[in-house]
């Protein structure tokens, strides 16, 4: 992949839709194994719902070990290999403590996000952490209060979400230790604020065409978007 830049470099805007695009040539190498691990990935997330707080809170903590197995497998495939269902857990014996450490610091800052956003409006934060608030009876004014307190944790969730995007692959491939996979990510991001911006907006067009068909474009648009976490990676980390 040539050389490694470890707070990765700027790279022309219109990359935001070459990403994708790779991501999709990945895709199209072996459709089938990548809509099974799509599937598997939804069966996870539905035993994470019926576990209620425990399955939210192990959710949080697993995702950048998930993470971490797409890119593996997309790096597989990238490199000639084949990719395999296995790679979709790839991250539980690859720098699994890691992994496990950058969860616990999102879910960490995830919770003071929420604590901080319902200090600022006098909203609950149990109101803020139920995932369907009853709102039955509840005013306009605490009503609007509530959309402001999402606001806030939206706007507050972006730079954690930089710190997060690329910390998986910096870990796996780079063994970037926890913070400075963080730190490596967020800068990455941040020097490319307008390639992520377009990369953003095309995704949210696929999103929506996604969800219309009893959104089942997600078992295609899913596993792009874990690919295009690997091309993105290796286009801004690496020269």
């Amino acid at each position: 992949m040539g050389n490694f830049v470890a707070e990765g470099h700027p790279v022309p805007s219109g990359h935001g839709w070459t990403w994708i695009a790779g991501a999709w040539k990945l895709f199209k190498r072996q459709p089938g194994t990548w809509v099974a691990i799509a599937i598997i990935a939804i069966v996870v997330f539905i035993a994470y719902y019926f576990m209620r707080a425990f399955g939210n809170i192990l959710g949080i903590l697993l995702t950048p070990v998930f993470t971490a197995g797409v890119v593996i497998g997309a790096k597989a495939l990238d490199e000639g290999r084949k990719l395999e269902i296995a790679h979709l857990f790839a991250g539980f014996t690859n720098r699994f403590g890691a992994l496990i450490a950058v969860g616990a610091i999102y879910l960490a800052l995830l919770l003071a996000i929420v604590v901080v956003s319902a200090l600022l409006t006098g909203v609950s934060v149990w109101v803020m952490l139920s995932a369907s608030p009853d709102l039955t009876g509840a005013t306009m004014s605490a009503m609007l209060s509530i959309l402001l307190a999402w606001l806030i944790a939206l706007g507050l969730m972006l730079p954690v979400v930089m710190a997060m995007w690329f910390a998986p692959p910096l870990a796996v491939f780079n063994e970037l230790g926890v913070f400075d996979a963080l730190k490596a990510s967020f800068v990455g991001c941040l020097k490319n604020t307008v390639p992520f911006l377009i990369y953003g907006l095309i995704l949210l067009g696929f999103a929506v065409l996604a969800s219309i068909p009893l959104c089942l474009g997600w078992l295609v648009l899913g596993p792009v978007i874990g690919a295009s976490i690997y091309t993105s990676y290796r286009d801004i980390y690496f020269t």
